[in-house]
């Protein structure tokens, strides 16, 4: 039978779905042949020669047994070390213990003595000082700062600014360095209490500490030190003087007038008052670096 002729039927194979994780090919490689193959050969070619598993002469299970005797030899003689040498560490720290706990008194007993002897050379600085100073023996201790004082006077209160960031031109202490003007320096301190001096104070503290001839009032970092000890603020300052006539000279002065632009620009706080009684307590230490003694008029 004639006809045209006919095509072959075409063949279509169905395409696979894709594999979620076909983009992970190298991973998915290694998880697949997680073994190298040539260590799977290796393993093959020993299971093929026996030679896996257990030894199987006599020989080779004695040196086993000899291996296995040995460690447990050692792990024995380890323990047993370590058990006879706990009790010796633990003696030796109780010993190093005891040894601190001895020498911590011992420097604490030192303590108490040098804090006597300084309390007792100064009770005899201040009776040398009362015995050879006649009628100015007061005077002296006052000037001195060995002695405690209380009398009229005026309180000041000097704080930082609440926003110790401010600033701006006209700065009083542009030539000192200050880069946060809202804080009080110990210049300021400094100009503070020489401008009490200078209005006529017989006597100065800062936060309880007595200011003496040989005082020093300097900076650490962000604190300031009298006499090499820390003070934080609010700083108190107490005069000892004729109140209103210390008050009045003090403010209409150079350092009173630098205190109060202080306060005006870098919103520094400051409270001055006159008060009845003023009390500061005597300084820590006061060194006498040179004497001479006090001679009666016509005596030599």
């Amino acid at each position: 039978m004639c006809g045209m002729p006919q095509q072959p039927p075409v063949r279509s194979t169905p395409a696979r779905p894709a594999r979620p994780d076909a983009s992970m090919s190298l991973i998915t490689n290694v998880m697949d042949h997680s073994l190298d193959d040539g260590y799977a050969e290796a393993a093959a070619r020993k299971r093929s020669e026996g030679t896996v598993g257990m030894p199987r002469t006599l020989r080779a299970k004695l040196g086993l047994a000899a291996g296995l005797v040995l460690a447990a030899c050692v792990v024995t003689v380890g323990a047993a070390q370590a058990r006879v040498a706990a009790p010796v560490v633990a003696k030796e720290r109780e010993e190093l213990i005891d040894r601190i706990d001895e020498e911590t008194a011992a420097a604490d007993r030192l303590e108490e003595s040098v804090d006597d002897l300084r309390a007792e050379v100064a009770a005899r600085q201040r009776e040398a000082l009362r015995d050879s100073g006649g009628d100015r023996s007061t005077l002296m201790g006052i000037l001195s700062g060995a002695t405690p004082v209380h009398g009229p006077g005026v309180r000041l209160e000097v704080n930082d600014a609440e926003d110790s960031t401010g600033g701006g031109d006209g700065d009083p202490r542009s030539t000192s360095g200050f880069s946060d003007t809202g804080r009080v320096r110990d210049r300021d301190l400094q100009r503070v209490v020489n401008g009490l001096w200078e209005s006529g104070a017989e006597a100065v503290s800062i936060n309880g500490q007595r200011l003496t001839a040989l005082s020093a009032i300097r900076a650490a970092g962000d604190a300031i030190l009298v006499d090499n000890k820390p003070l934080v603020p609010p700083y108190t300052v107490l005069a000892v003087g004729d109140g209103e006539e210390l008050s009045d000279g003090f403010q209409n002065g150079a350092d009173g007038l630098y205190l109060h632009a202080l306060q005006e620009n870098y919103g520094i706080r400051t409270a001055l008052s006159v008060e009845d009684d003023v009390r500061l307590p005597a300084a820590t230490s006061v060194t006498v670096r040179t004497a001479q003694p006090i001679t009666e008029k016509g005596t030599s």
